[in-house]
């Protein structure tokens, strides 16, 4: 069977991963690599991303890393023309960087507020204002970006950016989605719930628990319908399916990636 991302070049930010583990990013780009996809790495860890190409190549992929900061336009602009000058083209466009950083309105400051708004949406804004242009000359494209329940529920947590960021992330992608709709162009969002991922032990650790891992864990699992948080493959396998040529009539669609959580009454 022909693998799912034969000869196709994928750019995915946020490749590398905060820690030990597999992050979504992480995943996601060895997925892709593993389907067959040329994957441009990018993350504003070097070492990070160079970690999951080096994973890649070990698999017999091709993948290269790149440094960028996705909230700065002139490196997202270098990121685009590398993978192009190393390729030729992009066919998919993985927007998987993100941050959190606990607190209500009035707890969160206000460089606190711009840092998560850049980063979680202005990233995606610069990316798509890059990559978009090629995709239209070509006539196709793929663009799947990284949402989060907590646009659209509460999640028992007061993060104000965050939420905020992940719900205007919904809005964008569908008006891209639309837009682009009669150019050959997809844009969906993935929507993860409650994750095991190397995220959520470092800036959310003190929002639950007092700091406490094991309990912050449990008390997660405990609001899962299926009893367990999701991974990173999770995400990866359903940014596999969008990205696909398997999904060419899909777009503007939310895809939710939570275990049933969001369906909870209580």
């Amino acid at each position: 069977m022909a693998k799912r991302l034969d000869g196709k070049v994928a750019l995915v930010t946020g490749a590398g991963s905060i820690g030990p583990g597999w992050g979504n990013g992480k995943a996601t780009a060895v997925t892709f690599a593993r389907e067959g996809a040329r994957v441009l790495c990018v993350d504003i860890d070097e070492a990070a991303a160079q970690e999951t190409v080096g994973l890649i190549e070990g698999e017999g992929g091709a993948a290269l890393a790149e440094r960028a900061d996705v909230t700065d336009k002139a490196q997202v602009d270098a990121m685009v023309a590398r993978a192009l000058g190393l390729w030729g083209k992009i066919d998919i466009l993985h927007n998987n960087v993100g941050i959190v950083e606990a607190g209500g309105p009035v707890e969160t400051d206000e460089a606190s507020w711009d840092r998560v708004i850049a980063v979680n949406l202005k990233s995606m804004y610069l990316t798509c204002k890059a990559v978009l242009p090629v995709m239209e000359a070509a006539g196709r494209g793929a663009i799947v970006n990284i949402g989060s329940i907590a646009g659209i529920r509460w999640l028992g947590v007061p993060y104000i950016a965050y939420a905020a960021s992940k719900a205007a992330i919904l809005g964008f992608t569908r008006s891209i989605a639309l837009q682009y709709a009669r150019k050959g162009i997809r844009a969906n969002v993935i929507l993860p719930g409650l994750m095991d991922t190397p995220m959520y032990v470092g800036p959310l650790k003190q929002a639950y628990a007092g700091g406490d891992i094991d309990k912050m864990r449990d008390l997660r699992r405990e609001q899962c319908p299926m009893g367990r948080m999701g991974d990173a493959w999770d995400v990866a396998n359903a940014a596999l399916f969008l990205a696909s040529d398997e999904a060419n009539y899909i777009t503007a669609a939310e895809l939710v990636v939570d275990g049933g959580l969001t369906a909870k009454v209580s």
